[in-house]
């Protein structure tokens, strides 16, 4: 069984003193000593009270978001850099933000590999296309189609959520209503790392959430060749309600205009598949066939 602290609430240091906002105070301290302003300056220019500036500097003054725009705006930084983002937080992360600032789509796709090249131990071409990984949202075939095409091939079948089950000792629910969405990512993350160090070949069904984590998706497109099953949102809720979850049908209106949210917040993610393959007003066993013939002129192989 996992023991992960429950708390998602920062702990009160001995003063009573929030840590969040003692570090957001020495934060935006050490901005304005870099830039050589007095707090009376950096108030005057901001237009805010130098007292609320005091107050959050020492971590007892809780401020708006609107106050470190403007606090923001006159140390010439990002919310992000005051906050303590971890790529706002060293002369380093900051020139390489700067470098890839503005790049196209295709160009940072690039930089990402040789990162991970440089750093990852990614897998080489040929062990990555060993593994296939399905991703989508739910209601598109991962589960249904992934293992169609093991049984084909003679491979594995590893549904990612059951292998995530099985280290933590308890059901993703219970992770999620007990650790919160945090440990979840992480057990996801030691999950897929697991399938990859155990199975060289293979077909994965990853959970619909697996492009929220960038470490556990860039991990994913290192390793395993992806396929985006993509589906309409009305065949994803068909799908989701033949499987016997009515939940979506409690309110239909708000469940669809949700389901539509998230295939859009989350299509540029999808789309970095190596694949896309589209199951839309399709049976899964047409969707079979056709994903196994696709496969096999991308891979050149049919793996066995």
């Amino acid at each position: 069984m996992i023991s992960i602290p429950t708390s998602a609430q920062p702990a009160e240091n001995d003063d009573g003193k929030d840590p969040f906002l003692i570090a957001l105070g020495e934060r935006i301290k050490v901005l304005r000593s870099r830039r050589g302003m007095t707090r009376k300056n950096l108030a005057r220019l901001a237009d805010v009270s130098e007292r609320h500036v005091a107050n959050v500097e020492t971590g007892v003054g809780n401020p708006s978001i609107q106050f470190l725009r403007q606090l923001a705006s006159v140390l010439n930084c990002t919310l992000a850099e005051m906050v303590g983002d971890e790529t706002a937080m060293s002369p380093e992360w900051l020139m390489i933000r700067e470098i890839l600032r503005g790049r196209s789509e295709a160009d940072l796709a690039e930089a990402r590999a040789a990162l991970a090249g440089m750093f990852g131990a990614p897998a080489s071409e040929l062990a990555r296309r060993q593994r296939v990984a399905l991703i989508g949202l739910r209601g598109a075939g991962k589960s249904t189609l992934g293992r169609m095409l093991a049984d084909n091939w003679g491979l594995p079948f590893i549904e990612l959520s059951r292998h995530i089950e099985s280290l933590a000792g308890c059901s993703v629910a219970e992770i999620h209503a007990l650790y919160g969405p945090s440990a979840y990512r992480r057990h996801e993350y030691r999950a897929l790392e697991d399938v990859v160090m155990r199975y060289p070949r293979a077909v994965i069904a990853t959970p619909g959430g697996i492009v929220s984590d960038p470490a556990t998706f860039s991990l994913l497109l290192s390793h395993c060749y992806t396929v985006w099953l993509k589906a309409s949102p009305e065949d994803h809720m068909g799908r989701v309600l033949a499987q016997g979850d009515t939940r979506p049908m409690s309110n239909n209106r708000e469940a669809m205009q949700d389901l539509k949210q998230i295939l859009e917040s989350r299509a540029q993610f999808y789309a970095k598949a190596d694949m896309t393959f589209d199951t839309s007003d399709m049976t899964m066993e047409a969707a079979f066939f056709g994903l196994l013939e696709e496969l096999g002129t991308e891979l050149q192989y049919a793996p066995h």
